[in-house]
């Protein structure tokens, strides 16, 4: 899944170990994310989400084909 949150996160001057702590999670964990190598839970992709004060659509790309009907 693709993602912009190392354009984000440097926008705001913002290192993993920060965007990490202000989340909840390692900084391992939001490094795995960018260099995606790690998919975040749902619940981690809204707390990203809520932090950069945007939709989760805004943030991640999921690498899938529309499902035709």
């Amino acid at each position: 899944m693709k993602n912009n949150i190392p354009t984000r996160r440097e926008r705001k001057g913002m290192s993993q170990g920060e965007l990490a702590t202000a989340v909840g999670v390692s900084r391992q964990t939001i490094n795995a994310i960018e260099r995606d190598r790690y998919d975040p839970s749902l619940e981690l992709a809204f707390k990203l989400a809520t932090y950069f004060e945007c939709q989760i659509e805004d943030l991640f790309e999921p690498d899938i084909e529309p499902v035709e009907k």
